[in-house]
C-alpha cells in the first residue's frame, strides 16, 4: 500500500507543470515552441535564462519535498526509505514526462530526477553535478550530460544497496534496482530522438533565448 500511495501521491506532484504554468503567464504555450516539451532546457531556449531558473527550481522542488517528506514519514521503518524514495521520485517524473491534463505531453524529467537525487544522497548530487557541469561546459549538449546523469544515478543505487551502504534488506532489492532501473531508462527513453541526433552529430547545443529546435 505505501507504494502505491507513494507513485500516485509523485504523480500528483509531478502534474505541476512549471514550464507550462510559466509560459502560460507569460502568454505562451512552450509546448509550441522549440523541442516542444515543457522542461528546463526547452524553457531556457525558448523564453531565457531567468525561465530556465525558475522552471527548474519548480521541477526540481516537485521532487525533491515529496522524496524528503518520505524520508520523515517512513523514518521509523529505515529498511523501506530508499526504495519508497524511489517510488515516489519515479510518480513525479511520470506525472512531469506524462502529465494527462495536457495529454500526455510534458518534459523529459531530469530536473525532477535532480530533486530526487539531492534526497537521495549529497555525495552524489556533487558528483553528478561535476559531470554534468563538466560534458555541457566541454561539448555544450545538455542532454549528453543529462544521459551520463542517469546512468550515474543507476550504478550508484545499485552499487551502494549492494554494499549495504544505503539500508535495502536483500529481500527488497531486486524491487529496488528495477525501481532504479525504470528511473534512469526513463531518461533515455524520452531523449531518444537526443540519442539519435548524437550518433549522426547533429545534437543541438545549449543556446538561451534561442527558440530553437531541439
Amino acid at each position: 500500500m505505501e507504494r502505491i500511495i507513494c507513485l500516485l501521491a509523485g504523480y500528483l506532484f509531478g502534474l505541476i507543470q512549471s514550464g507550462y504554468f510559466y509560459g502560460r503567464a507569460h502568454k505562451i504555450d512552450i509546448r509550441n515552441h522549440g523541442s516542444g516539451n515543457s522542461g528546463t532546457t526547452n524553457a531556457l531556449r525558448v523564453m531565457g535564462a531567468k525561465a530556465g531558473a525558475i522552471v527548474f527550481v519548480g521541477d526540481f522542488l516537485k521532487a525533491f519535498l515529496p522524496c524528503m517528506a518520505v524520508r520523515l514519514i517512513f523514518r521509523g521503518q529505515p529498511d523501506m526509505i530508499y526504495l519508497l524514495i524511489l517510488y515516489v521520485g519515479f510518480g513525479v517524473i511520470l506525472g512531469h514526462n506524462y502529465p494527462f491534463y495536457l495529454s500526455f505531453k510534458g518534459g523529459k524529467g531530469i530536473a525532477a530526477t535532480a530533486g530526487l537525487i539531492v534526497a537521495v544522497d549529497l555525495w552524489l548530487m556533487l558528483l553528478c553535478l561535476v559531470v554534468f557541469v563538466l560534458i555541457v561546459g566541454v561539448t555544450r549538449y545538455v542532454s549528453l550530460g543529462s544521459l551520463v546523469v542517469a546512468a550515474i544515478l543507476f550504478v550508484w543505487l545499485v552499487l551502494f544497496a549492494a554494499m549495504g551502504i544505503y539500508e535495502v534488506p536483500p529481500a527488497l532489492r531486486p524491487e529496488y534496482y528495477i525501481m532504479a532501473g525504470l528511473i534512469s531508462g526513463q531518461a533515455y527513453w524520452r531523449h531518444r530522438a537526443n540519442i539519435g541526433r548524437l550518433i549522426h552529430g547533429t545534437e543541438n547545443k545549449l543556446s538561451v533565448g534561442s527558440g530553437k529546435k531541439g
